[in-house]
């Protein structure tokens, strides 16, 4: 049985690994500075020992971005994924000021409320300009960073410019069209056999939460993360593990070298044959480097 709280197009999933994580998804009330009543926040944990690993997802995104990695950490550490505050299955209240700063605090007290203490923080795409973001404020919560593909050194996105009425109503219906959707998902894959119906659908269920496109547009329209400047994500003290696909058509591989660059203790790992999504794309391989980063 699928948590009656999941969209009934959840029942669309055909695929294993995201039938699995869709029925362990769970929720829980996190109590934050943001607004005076409790935000209904969805995550997944799994597996027990070890330093726990906290799985951050990208832009527009959910934990079951993490379906075919979090089963391979889980069997020997701890492991967590969270959907970030405006994203996900998480509730979108009104009265919230969805913006970076607004996810940073949500995903501060979600860590203190269920975790608390040290996380091998992994973020992917946008999640690590989250995760970057957490770690320089919120040291105390980041034991190793593993950044994937990660956002952080490139600007906002463009979609700002066109989220104002009603073009940002018609932008979020664009973003809604499945197969606007597929054409996105498959520039994130080097393998295009991967950007299958279940892909499709694993990543635009949460389409379907209330509030999905008003939340958006409030992100976007806060500018998003812009970016980090070099001697900002240079201050980051935490051992880092950079991983990043050879073929990142999304972001491209020049930033891979600029996080090396940046970050004094940290390790870049190109994994190959991939593009964007190493976490979907090869996922063996980029579990093995986290487990081996975590000791």
């Amino acid at each position: 049985m699928f948590p009656n709280f999941l969209p009934k197009a959840v029942g669309q999933l055909t695929e294993s690994a995201s039938i699995a994580l869709a029925r362990s998804i769970q929720t829980a009330a996190i109590a934050t500075p943001l607004i005076n009543q409790p935000v209904t926040t969805t995550y997944v944990n799994q597996g027990s020992g070890g330093t726990p690993i906290l799985l951050i997802h990208g832009f527009d995104s959910s934990v079951l971005e993490f379906r075919r990695l979090l089963p391979l950490l889980s069997g020997d550490n701890e492991t967590w994924a969270v959907d970030l505050l405006g994203f996900g299955f998480t509730d979108r209240l009104s009265g919230i000021p969805y913006s970076p700063s607004a996810i940073k605090t949500h995903l501060y007290y979600f860590w203190k409320s269920l975790i608390n203490q040290p996380v091998i923080l992994v973020g992917a795409s946008m999640g690590g300009a989250t995760a970057i973001d957490l770690a320089l404020t919120y040291p105390e919560v980041v034991k190793k960073l593993v950044l994937i593909d990660s956002a952080g050194l490139a600007g906002g996105s463009p979609l700002t410019k066109l989220m104002f009425p009603p073009l940002d109503y018609l932008a979020t219906r664009f973003l809604s069209n499945l197969k606007v959707r597929d054409r996105v998902s498959r520039i994130g894959y080097k393998n295009q056999s991967l950007a299958s119906v279940d892909a499709l659908y694993c990543g635009a269920l949460h389409l379907q939460m209330p509030s999905w496109n008003q939340a958006l547009i409030t992100f976007t329209k806060s500018g998003g993360y812009s970016a980090f400047r070099f001697k900002k994500v240079s201050q980051i003290r935490q051992q880092t593990l950079i991983l990043w696909g050879d073929s990142d058509k999304i972001l491209g591989t020049r930033d891979a070298m600029r996080f090396k660059r940046a970050i004094t203790h940290s390790k870049l790992v190109w994994i190959p044959d991939c593009g964007h999504l190493p976490h979907l794309e090869q996922p063996q391989i980029t579990a093995q480097h986290i487990l081996d980063f975590r000791v």
